[in-house]
């Protein structure tokens, strides 16, 4: 069976936040990925769960790329251990790039730039912009309150039918890859039955 998922973003903090769950479900999330043989992209800093991961991914044999605009190699303390370090000018080319260079997103916790990377995707993908997968680690509850957020934006109707939000929420670490592949694959399915209708 081919893998659909070969290159994986992740959204994190650059802090560890209070809950030792988050650095543990990094740790065991970059253990994952390089177990699975899947890349992982992101921001590049060495501090907080972003360092966690990444070193967690290397130490295990895995392939990592860090894309850093130059402004935050200081403030972010960039990973030196990255051989595939990207330095940008500037955000908006960090986050195109991650984007490029990605299969599917997984959002950690984090703090309002994980937030906004992460929604930015969300945003891209209920314009038609992308199909790509997007998985909220909802580590110990962490992203409840977004999830409570955009039930209501639903409610009032500001998220409205045709507009959907399309993500999918894991409680446990080990599903992450699992849930990603699956919907990798349902997605390039769903592409493989338009290609096949607009034949005809």
């Amino acid at each position: 069976m081919s893998q659909h998922v070969k290159w994986l973003c992740v959204y994190c903090g650059s802090g560890t936040g209070v809950n030792p769950a988050y650095a543990e479900a990094a740790e065991s999330l970059g253990r994952a990925m390089a177990d699975a043989k899947i890349g992982l992209v992101y921001g590049g800093g060495s501090l907080g769960l972003m360092g966690v991961l990444a070193r967690a991914v290397l130490h295990h044999g895995g392939r990592v790329t860090g894309i850093i605009p130059d402004f935050l190699i200081a403030r972010e303390h960039m990973l030196h251990e990255v051989e595939d370090m990207i330095v940008t000018t500037s955000m908006h080319e960090r986050k195109q790039l991650m984007f490029d260079r990605a299969h599917a997103f997984v959002a950690l916790p984090g703090g309002v730039g994980t937030l906004e990377e992460l929604v930015e995707q969300l945003t891209w993908s209920q314009l038609g912009q992308h199909s790509k997968p997007i998985v909220l680690a909802n580590i110990d509850g962490f992203w409840q309150p977004l999830m409570a957020l955009i039930d209501h934006m639903q409610e009032e109707d500001f998220i409205r039918s045709g507009l959907s939000v399309e993500f999918k929420v894991v409680e446990q670490v080990e599903l992450i890859l699992p849930t990603l592949e699956d919907m990798a694959r349902l997605a390039a399915s769903r592409a493989d039955e338009e290609t096949v209708v607009s034949k005809f």
